[in-house]
């Protein structure tokens, strides 16, 4: 599988209330990268978006962080893909995962939202599910009545550096993503201990 990453998107909700959140990895994830790759945030009301340019491995690269709610995430992606010319298979969208304990991580090209509400309606406003997906792990409170709550709080310390390592994990291995080396990231990220 070939391809080129230049758009990386994360989910998250907006304000101070939720920065912490577990609902708000996807924010985590693009923020780990605009540090390491010494981007500056912008805001780009055009897109409802926070918007950063860095360069990897001598690329251009988009971090957007949708100042919309999760659930809205989509119009802000699919505006920004569609004004700059970005097909659907050059696009990353990083997201926290139920279905995976913290400190894990999955690379997943396409496939249906799991409930996810950011990821339903970006497929929706994107018109296709066949965009890559970074699954960062938050862990499942047991029961289905007690989701909303659970993402919508901080995590423990222990679980929050789990998690943290996970996105410095992934960040570690961006560049195989990005040029399109997918199964090498997905060999490293997939078989981490």
């Amino acid at each position: 599988m070939t391809r080129r990453i230049s758009l990386i998107a994360g989910l998250g909700n907006p304000g101070q209330r939720y920065v912490d959140t577990r609902h708000n990895v996807g924010f985590w994830f693009v923020e780990e990268l605009a540090n390491r790759f010494h981007g500056n945030w912008r805001d780009a009301s055009r897109f409802k978006s926070r918007v950063c340019e860095i360069t990897i491995s001598g690329e251009r690269t988009w971090l957007l962080a949708p100042q919309d709610f999760m659930n809205h995430s989509g119009t802000s992606i699919a505006t920004f893909a569609r004004y700059y010319h970005i097909d659907i298979k050059q696009i990353l969208v990083a997201h926290d995962e139920l279905d995976l304990l913290p400190g894990r991580v999955k690379l997943k090209l396409g496939g249906g939202a799991a409930g996810h509400n950011g990821l339903r309606d970006t497929t929706q406003h994107l018109g296709s599910p066949d965009y890559l997906r970074l699954r960062l792990g938050i862990g499942h409170p047991g029961k289905q009545s007690a989701v909303v709550n659970f993402v919508l709080k901080r995590p423990p310390e222990a679980e929050r550096a789990l998690i943290q390592s996970a996105i410095e994990h992934s960040a570690d291995h961006i560049e195989d993503i990005l040029k399109g080396d997918i199964q090498a990231a997905m060999n490293a990220l997939h078989t981490r201990l």
